[in-house]
């Protein structure tokens, strides 16, 4: 996948970079794949914002990616289309299997039109197929990681990531190493794709100014120190002035900045190796 950098004509243009779309094989998706989410602008249901500094954004349709592919299990499909997807960073692949029904899955770095997939218990190691984790090699790279059986994949969905199978000497589960570095165990009885998730270069795509950022639906944020006593615990005082505190918080008084707030812990039998661990 490439990424081009524009010409200086604007200041906002300067250093700004965009994707090619080279990869890409179609530009309009599957009418029946596709549905309308309402924004909600970071309300809830009763209206009050609970994510600030979101709302308005490029009007875009949610695709019905398929995490899971169990009800494909044992139906070889066939790659249609690369196309993207504007709800995440990833390319998606249309795929049509030999039922004759129509899926959207991630795809992976590498992905061609007219290549083969497959969901099955135990399978040839190939780009794009899905088995349980049970019967993957130590060493290959794998995305789209389920972590409670028949949920569909919640680990490694992002452009550019894998995770690595790291040993599968335990009776129950499979040691993976997460992009960040953490060890984990993941249940023998889920499933993962092998390959690393497409659009590789996504990380280095320079925004270059504002107005993009408000495509994206995201609002302009302002400094805790800018505001007035009343708005923020880091407000007040005349001029820029350090904030006059012994640690950072958030606007409603909560330490910020590395103060640790994971609550529930319950997972962390099931890690191996922290990503806080040199």
């Amino acid at each position: 996948m490439g990424v081009k950098t524009l010409k200086p004509t604007t200041p906002g243009r300067r250093n700004m970079s965009v994707y090619t779309f080279e990869e890409l094989t179609k530009s309009k998706p599957d009418k029946k794949l596709i549905k309308r989410l309402n924004k909600r602008s970071g309300r809830n249901n009763q209206g009050k914002i609970t994510i600030r500094h979101r709302g308005g954004g490029h009007k875009r349709m949610y695709r019905l990616v398929d995490f899971n592919r169990v009800s494909k299990r044992n139906v070889e499909g066939r790659v249609v289309a690369v196309e993207y997807d504007p709800y995440r960073t990833a390319y998606i692949v249309l795929v049509h299997y030999t039922d004759g029904d129509k899926k959207y899955h991630l795809a992976p770095q590498g992905i061609q039109v007219e290549d083969k997939v497959i969901l099955s218990d135990k399978t040839k190691i190939k780009l794009g197929n899905r088995m349980l984790i049970s019967n993957i090699p130590v060493g290959f790279s794998v995305y789209n990681v389920e972590l409670s059986k028949g949920k569909g994949g919640q680990l490694i969905k992002s452009a550019g990531s894998s995770a690595k199978i790291m040993s599968q000497e335990d009776a129950k589960h499979t040691q993976i190493q997460l992009p960040s570095g953490e060890i984990r165990l993941v249940s023998k009885n889920c499933y993962a794709s092998i390959g690393e998730v497409s659009n590789v270069e996504h990380s280095n795509i320079k925004i270059g100014k504002a107005g993009r950022v408000r495509n994206m639906g995201r609002r302009p944020q302002v400094r805790g120190k800018v505001m007035n006593p009343c708005d923020h615990p880091h407000g007040g005082g005349e001029g820029n002035q350090p904030i006059g505190l012994k640690h950072p918080k958030t606007p409603w008084g909560m330490p910020a900045l590395g103060f640790k707030t994971r609550k529930r812990k319950y997972s962390d039998k099931h890690i191996i190796k922290s990503r806080h661990r040199k």
